[in-house]
């Protein structure tokens, strides 16, 4: 295993582990990520992002797999089951990551999986009928920043670093 395979193992073990602290340790400091829901994070908006969600996890399971990387970029399979909003729903989200490393950090990751499934998951029949379409995709992504940056605000950091290409 390779120092870049390492930095994901720690990253998803600490994953595991609802360690969100442990999760930023392994982003540079300008790091920049995106995922379906969130769209594009960077900065400390990423780590945030993290701890927000590890903070709120009442029953995380993770599993990770097939870490791989050369020359600077890497990959890594995972899946997260979990209950989701109000409606306790439990959603089972299969993710590929992709990353870029600079000076042993992440520098870029990227999380690729289907919104409209999430959304048929985590939101039941709505999201089933109407997760595919643009303006509830746009919808999911707007109510995920405007959580994020509520969480931001309630740590006296909002307007830090705040971009929305939304």
């Amino acid at each position: 295993m390779n120092e870049e395979e390492k930095l994901i193992h720690t990253f998803y073990s600490s994953f595991q582990q609802k360690n969100w602290k442990g999760m930023g340790e392994c982003y540079l400091d300008d790091a920049f990520f995106y995922d379906p829901v969130f769209g594009n994070l960077e900065g400390g908006r990423v780590k945030a992002m993290w701890e927000m969600l590890l903070t709120n996890a009442k029953d995380l399971e993770l599993t990770y797999a097939n870490i791989r990387s050369e020359d600077g970029y890497g990959s890594c399979e995972w899946t997260a089951t979990y209950t989701f909003g109000p409606g306790h729903r439990r959603v089972t989200n299969k993710v590929r990551a992709y990353f870029a490393f600079d000076g042993g950090r992440i520098a870029e990751h990227q999380d690729e999986y289907g919104l409209w499934r999430w959304s048929a998951q985590a939101l039941g029949l709505r999201g089933l009928l109407f997760g595919w379409t643009s303006p509830a995709q746009q919808k999911i992504r707007r109510m995920a920043r405007a959580r994020l940056d509520g969480f931001l605000a309630s740590k006296g950091v909002a307007g830090q670093g705040i971009t929305s290409p939304l």
